[in-house]
């Protein structure tokens, strides 16, 4: 079965991502500054996982932010998606504020899964996945509007970002 226009852009977007997203994994893990964790210990560990995740809440803040100030101030989504079927808009913003809401979430398990179970020499990845996170949520919410090829290097360098650490945290808690 040919894939259709709009599947190859999302496709060339999807690949695009994955060499991204492992070069900048590859990267922090290995050209990780020692000062940023000065020791391994647990404690260390969960700061910068916790300091990683700053840039997923931050989307997670702003979309459901964008959206309430949204629905504030149009009358015919005040009353919310659950009493209202919502403006073409607010549709969009939902769909927005749900994608990210998951992205953070497994980005959360990940990033923590990781922290403990990684050895130190490797945690550098955890910023580089935290700013990758960051500019694949911002390329996400720019291209959305413009369709699903627009959008797709940013959703998938959001995800195969946090999917790529989460292998090598699933790989380094059997080693």
């Amino acid at each position: 079965m040919p894939l259709t226009t709009k599947q190859h852009g999302v496709l060339k977007g999807m690949i695009a991502a994955v060499i991204v997203a492992a070069t900048g994994l590859g990267l922090g893990a290995f050209q990780y500054p020692q000062d940023w964790l000065t020791d391994g210990s647990p404690q260390a560990r969960f700061t910068l996982a916790a300091q990683c995740l700053l840039a997923s809440a931050f989307w997670l803040l702003l979309s459901i932010g964008i959206l309430a100030r949204h629905r504030f101030f149009t009358p015919e989504d005040i009353d919310g998606s659950g009493l209202t079927s919502g403006t073409a808009k607010a549709r969009v913003l939902q769909a927005m504020l749900q994608n990210t809401l998951e992205q953070t979430a497994l980005a959360a398990l990940t990033y923590l899964a990781f922290a403990a179970l990684t050895p130190a020499e490797y945690l550098g990845a955890l910023p580089a996945a935290a700013l990758l996170f960051w500019c694949g949520r911002a390329l996400f919410w720019q291209g959305y509007a413009q369709g699903a090829a627009a959008r797709s290097f940013g959703f998938a360098l959001t995800f195969y970002s946090t999917v790529l650490l989460f292998v090598a945290a699933l790989f380094f808690s059997f080693v």
